[in-house]
């Protein structure tokens, strides 16, 4: 409709796994079947309503626009360039490692916390214009503040790489979400739930460079011991990433087990929750529509397992953390 080379259907599952709804929770919000939804995301069924695709996007929380591939103009282009510029020359300092003086007052912890909370807000609302902006002076800041007291600025830092390497995948930005994801990783090292969260957004650069297996992921996983709800999340959503990878592999075994795992965490965990903005529960973990996200990682290969899987009726829709890119 808009000449945007991506389908509106494609782009209607894009987001609709993006905000961990599975087909059923979301036929259900529409007040449209399961079967409607399907035929949607596959193309059989063409969106030519206004109103309908108004009711779409506002049960995606996206603008119509958005929905419609009209959200990327020359001149948004244009910017988002100069943005990822200023956001490499951020990850290009290194007062943090020197831990060199910066001069300036550094933010408090609290407000730290805070300009960190909020970044992960603006990614989680897609408005990935405005994050753009707000990233080079939250990773300046994160920097500085660790440089005077590593051990208080370090959760900050950890969590402004993460929400960087999330938001440098959905620009497609590879090279520069694997150095973000990297830095998470480093200033992680020595804390098993810091290390945790960090390998989620590496993870995801993983997923989308097809470069590895799911292996670094499974012993992240390993080392998160499932008490508290906020490491059964942090563990099951791992579990989740290195089953996405395994899918692409098309190792069934593992992914079965993997997802398995991952239920069970999520059934205690319960939904409505997003520790450590892993947003896992059972709705991001269960087995309906598995098939749509899976056929994605294997870039269109269903497994014959998959094809298994995709009459069953009980079971949710298994969502990652990160939604597959258009």
């Amino acid at each position: 409709m808009s000449g945007d080379p991506v389908p509106i259907g494609r782009r209607v599952a894009y987001l609709r796994v993006r905000r961990r709804l599975s087909q059923q929770s979301f036929a259900d919000r529409l007040g449209k079947s399961k079967s409607w939804v399907d035929k949607v995301e596959r193309g059989v069924r063409s969106l030519e309503r206004v109103s309908t695709i108004r009711e779409i996007a506002a049960v995606l929380r996206v603008d119509p626009a958005t929905l419609l591939g009209r959200d990327v103009q020359p001149a948004g282009v244009a910017e988002r360039r100069e943005g990822v510029a200023r956001i490499r020359a951020a990850l290009s300092t290194y007062d943090m490692a020197f831990g060199r003086p910066t001069g300036r007052e550094v933010m408090s912890p609290d407000r730290l916390a805070r300009e960190v909370r909020h970044a992960w807000m603006t990614f989680q609302h897609a408005r990935y214009p405005r994050l753009v902006e707000l990233l080079p002076t939250l990773v300046t800041e994160v920097h500085r503040a660790h440089a005077q007291d590593p051990q208080v600025g370090r959760a900050a830092v950890v969590e402004a790489y993460r929400v960087t390497a999330a938001l440098l995948v959905k620009l497609d930005e590879g090279s520069l979400a694997w150095l973000a994801a990297d830095r998470a990783m480093s200033a992680a090292a020595g804390d098993r739930v810091l290390l945790g969260c960090a390998a989620v957004q590496l993870g995801q650069v993983l997923r989308a460079s097809a470069r590895a297996g799911p292996v670094m992921l499974i012993a992240a996983a390993s080392q998160i011991a499932p008490g508290a709800p906020e490491e059964m999340s942090l563990r099951g959503s791992l579990l989740v990433q290195a089953a996405l990878i395994a899918a692409r592999a098309g190792d069934d075994r593992v992914v079965g087990n993997l997802l398995d795992e991952a239920a069970g965490l999520a059934a205690r965990v319960g939904d409505g929750h997003d520790h450590y903005r892993t947003a896992f529960g059972p709705t991001a973990s269960s087995w309906r529509g598995w098939p749509q996200p899976w056929s994605w990682a294997t870039d269109g290969r269903r497994s014959p397992s998959t094809r298994r899987r995709s009459g069953r009726t009980d079971g949710g829709g298994c969502r990652s953390s990160t939604a597959p890119r258009t």
